[in-house]
């Protein structure tokens, strides 16, 4: 009883961790509900466009803290193979659904990034790399967080030890990436209208 209590535990924390609208918060902070500007998003690029350049770093740094450190947290000192992923995938669900907002959020990007540095690094470093390049050249953060998604959702099925220690061999991991990548894309939907319509906001 005393060990389900502990991963009840560490599923709420979780969750409760995710769900701190960050990008709300600097928004009001800042006197400015983004849920009322831009794309009304609550995620950093919003905040980016709408209330300054540091104030969405800041917001993407935070989200980012979110997912990483209880799923580095949950890798450290919890005792359950599965526990890190199951708190990694509540921080974004948290982000996602914010209890809150009234379970709406954000995309989930940088959670989902901060979560997936935890667990693959150097992978998921490498698909950062795609995003970085992609979104200088194209000027499009939608863009470049689409292509990096795809990137790692290929990726993370082919045996290359170079780029990742885990990944083709953990089964639960290929799955849990796929699952994330696939919905990040489909959560960018509209800016995929956008972009075949040439209507999506550039980042400068």
């Amino acid at each position: 009883m005393e060990e389900i209590a502990i991963r009840i535990l560490w599923a709420v924390g979780a969750y409760l961790v995710g769900s701190i609208p960050f990008g709300f918060l600097i928004g009001k902070l800042r006197g400015k509900d983004i849920r009322t500007l831009g794309s009304k998003n609550i995620g950093a690029t919003n905040v980016y466009r709408t209330v300054g350049k540091p104030w969405g770093i800041l917001a993407f740094a935070c989200d980012f803290l979110k997912g990483f450190l209880p799923t580095f947290a949950a890798q450290k000192f919890g005792n359950v193979e599965w526990l890190p992923l199951m708190v990694g995938i509540l921080t974004v669900a948290g982000h996602m659904w914010t209890c809150f907002m009234k379970f709406k959020g954000g995309k989930g990007i940088a959670t989902g990034f901060g979560m997936l540095v935890a667990l693959t690094p150097v992978l998921v470093l490498v698909a950062f790399a795609v995003w970085v390049v992609v979104m200088l050249v194209s000027h499009y953060v939608s863009l470049g967080s689409i292509v990096a998604a795809a990137f790692l959702l290929v990726s993370i099925w082919f045996p290359c030890k170079l780029l990742h220690c885990k990944g083709y061999h953990d089964l639960p991991l290929c799955i849990l990436v796929t699952a994330l990548c696939a919905f990040a894309i489909w959560k960018h939907k509209t800016n995929i209208i956008r972009l075949r319509a040439h209507a999506e906001s550039k980042i400068y």
